[in-house]
């Protein structure tokens, strides 16, 4: 079972936005940006979940 979930809402904007919210409610991450479709939001996460699970980690000191 996930320890996350992916949630779709319109902002107050009319946009349509993403965010993953881990299992004790808080928001572990965000698209950062509204879009103008429920689809185009969905093509976001789909993107994430695509290419995130092979990112690199940089450090910046």
């Amino acid at each position: 079972m996930s320890q996350a979930t992916f949630e779709l809402y319109v902002d107050s904007a009319g946009e349509w936005r993403w965010r993953l919210r881990h299992l004790n409610t808080e928001i572990i991450a965000d698209g950062g940006e509204g879009y103008s479709s429920k689809r185009a939001a969905r093509n976001g996460i789909r993107s994430v979940k695509r290419n995130a699970g092979e990112a690199s980690v940089e450090t910046h000191d």
